[in-house]
């Protein structure tokens, strides 16, 4: 029998996790493949190590826990997890059961089917989300695929069926500072998506705020694209030429006699010069520091402890 690798990233789930594996197992037991759960703590600080203990010894071997020794990010979570995995199928979801289980199914058909090597799901509406972070979201994507070289698709999540040579592909790519929905689709492959309504957590409150999602976005986007790099060389160049334009009418002004607040203009066009300055710099310390994290070499996560 096929064996399906199911990674779990749990950050602080208590409230979740029993409910994500009754509702998983339910699906996963009438489906005709053997399976395992691979549960990953990020560094929970509430109950969820002990719910998950729980769970492994219900599990029949079926589950495994890696316990982070802190808490290192879903990314480093899910990375840990796909390492972990020996399935010939690996899909990643979340306990909150926005990642609907009873997809799984109708993933492997389509699968089979079309001659996949990938199967994502895609929410076609952000209901229940805030409006300003639907926005965002919206020109997030726009943006980022205005300017990479691969198309990342808008409402995919990380809820997606794979064959174990993709992920043998995606663990190839060693990068420190991860963006997954990027490598997931960098590496290439047959993929498909299955669309479907946006479904809210089923207890619980996201551990995702706005502002970690901007800085989600932007890493992504420093990690996809040289735009940044690209907006900082125009608007220094559009800069130059402005003020070149300006101090040129300054000396017409001069020798043909006229009075100017010289002053004014100046005081101007060094506060102008400077934002824009400060801007560059800015961008090229993102990406600086990218650079940096890279050398340093430090691991993704570190393994307090394995529950087998």
């Amino acid at each position: 029998m096929s064996l399906l690798s199911v990674v779990v990233p749990c950050y602080n789930e208590e409230e979740t996790v029993e409910l994500f594996y009754d509702a998983l197992t339910g699906v996963l037991k009438t489906m005709d493949m053997e399976y395992e759960i691979l549960f990953v703590n990020d560094g929970s600080k509430d109950a969820t190590l002990e719910k998950l203990c729980a769970l492994h010894d219900r599990g029949e071997g079926r589950v495994k826990i890696i316990d982070f020794s802190r808490n290192f990010g879903k990314e480093s979570a899910m990375l840990a997890g796909l390492r972990e995995a020996k399935g010939d199928y690996v899909t990643v979801m979340d306990t909150d059961l926005q990642d609907p289980p009873e997809y799984l199914p109708r993933m492997f058909e389509v699968m089979e089917k079309n001659g996949d090597d990938v199967v994502g799901t895609r929410r076609v509406t952000r209901k229940g989300e805030p409006k300003i972070r639907s926005w965002f979201a919206r020109q997030f994507y726009k943006l980022i695929n205005r300017y990479t070289e691969v198309e990342i698709v808008d409402g995919a999540r990380d809820f997606r069926l794979m064959k174990r040579q993709v992920i043998d592909s995606i663990l190839e790519l060693e990068e420190y500072d991860r963006f997954s929905k990027g490598l997931f689709v960098w590496v290439g492959y047959k993929c498909e998506y299955l669309e479907y309504e946006n479904v809210e957590r089923v207890a619980g409150e996201t551990k995702w705020s706005f502002w970690k999602l901007v800085r989600y976005a932007l890493d992504g986007i420093i990690e996809y694209t040289n735009m940044p790099l690209s907006i900082a060389f125009w608007v220094g160049g559009f800069l130059t030429v402005i003020m070149g334009i300006v101090l040129l009418v300054q000396l017409i002004c001069i020798l043909c006699g006229k009075a100017i607040a010289f002053n004014a203009v100046l005081i101007c066009l060094v506060l102008f010069l400077g934002g824009a300055i400060l801007l560059a710099s800015g961008i090229l310390g993102e990406y600086l520091a990218k650079t940096y994290d890279e050398v340093r070499k430090r691991p993704h996560y570190i393994v307090r402890r394995k529950y087998e």
